[in-house]
């Protein structure tokens, strides 16, 4: 029986909370993990459901400036940054632009790549116990593109991937068709990062949920953290619902929310909510059936296949949180698909049919991940962005090496948490 090691409090139940009360679990911790809202609404449910080792290219690089631009005035584009006097944007955008350039990139790649790696193994280890089942699917992932600029981008790419050490196939029209003879695609070439995979994720939270509770984590939903109690340099307890919830060590998650919880603390996190839209699609012949994940590049839209149907999903909208819902970017998404996919011709689905979510964008693209350095019994894990669910296991078991004061798998150093502070 493995010995217990104390008490652990984790604040926030997405992929990264989950995944850091399971591998706590596995070293003899109890868990608490409280959560402000119930367990079915956060971004971790309702994204494309990507493994991606190939995104190792952080969100501030060379261009996207420049191309965020040209699409700030386009109602129906990909991205979107709401104008704003908000002190917390400006001071985002500020960073942002300081980490857009080549430098940069080549600082952050390999560790980015590390960082998914570990993960897509640990899902691969995760989806063989019984308890789990959530259509994991390692077979890569199709970069499409129907312009050959975005071509020679693609194909330029592919080659630092493949320098890289991940196994990469850069293909023409022919031979991407072959890899999905059920869907007509309307393309001039694609590259299919191997790497990469796929799954269901909301079989994966709803078994994660299960598994946890069943193994004891005890939830605290509808809980919102209003303060903390020090003890020296320690917190001594989280307050929440005017209740006190007192732990050895406690891990902040928390998504695009992070920075207001971390404020509670006395601790500085920069992070923007990147907005993001999904709905699901039933072919109305389900002989087309798509093999592979895919990404429609000009068009910055997901395709992901989920269990007989299809999740598109897309857009980039930094603002502050609103729930509103805007139509025109889901148009946007909806316009573009038969664009590469002749096949499916897609009404615009309801407003109820339309899920959406925030993606934790840090400034210069990078996850924060690690011990901090101000209180010495907290753990940080948060800031993936767009790779929030693909980097969920490795969140995870670095706070477990770390509450356990081992030496992570990976190296962190690039992600701490206080990098800003």
């Amino acid at each position: 029986m493995t010995q217990n090691k104390g008490n652990a409090l984790i604040i926030g139940a997405g992929i990264a909370g989950l995944s850091s009360a399971y591998y706590l679990l596995q070293k003899g911790w109890q868990v608490e993990i409280i959560e402000q809202n119930d367990l079915t609404n956060n971004c971790s449910y309702g994204n494309a459901g990507m493994i991606v080792p190939s995104h190792f290219t952080p969100l501030a690089a060379p261009g996207v400036v420049a191309q965020g631009m040209r699409w700030m005035f386009d109602s129906k584009s990909p991205f979107y940054v709401k104008p704003s006097l908000n002190a917390k944007l400006i001071s985002w955008g500020l960073k942002f632009l300081k980490h857009s350039n080549q430098k940069h990139v080549d600082y952050s790649a390999a560790a980015i790549r590390d960082l998914n790696l570990a993960s897509s193994r640990l899902y691969n280890e995760i989806a063989k116990q019984d308890d789990f089942d959530f259509e994991l699917n390692q077979n890569g992932i199709l970069m499409l593109y129907k312009t050959e600029k975005v071509a020679e981008e693609e194909i330029e790419l592919a080659h630092k991937a493949t320098g890289m050490g991940l196994p990469v196939d850069i293909l023409d029209k022919k031979e991407i068709q072959q890899l999905e003879p059920n869907v007509q695609l309307d393309v001039i070439g694609g590259v299919n990062y191997k790497c990469d995979g796929h799954m269901n994720p909301m079989k994966l939270m709803k078994q994660m949920i299960s598994y946890l509770k069943n193994k004891g984590v005890i939830f605290h939903t509808h809980h919102q953290v209003t303060g903390f109690e020090f003890s020296g340099s320690m917190i001594k307890a989280v307050i929440a619902n005017d209740r006190k919830f007192t732990a050895d060590r406690f891990v902040m998650t928390g998504g695009s929310f992070l920075p207001e919880l971390a404020q509670k603390a006395g601790i500085k996190i920069q992070l923007m909510p990147g907005k993001g839209y999904s709905f699901m699609h039933t072919p109305d012949n389900p002989v087309n059936t798509l093999n592979h994940a895919a990404l429609l590049l000009e068009a910055r839209v997901a395709v992901t296949p989920m269990n007989g149907q299809v999740r598109f999903g897309g857009t980039m909208e930094l603002a502050s949180h609103h729930d509103t819902i805007n139509m025109k970017r889901v148009e946007g998404i909806i316009r573009s698909i038969p664009q590469y996919l002749p096949d499916f011709q897609i009404q615009k689905p309801k407003e109820s049919e339309i899920w959406f979510g925030y993606r934790p964008c840090a400034p210069d693209g990078l996850p924060y991940l690690g011990q901090s350095s101000q209180l010495k019994n907290l753990i940080i894990a948060g800031g993936g962005g767009m790779m929030g669910l693909s980097l969920g296991p490795i969140f995870g078991k670095t706070v477990s090496e770390l509450a356990n004061d081992q030496k992570p798998t990976v190296d962190i150093k690039k992600f701490h948490p206080e990098r800003f502070s």
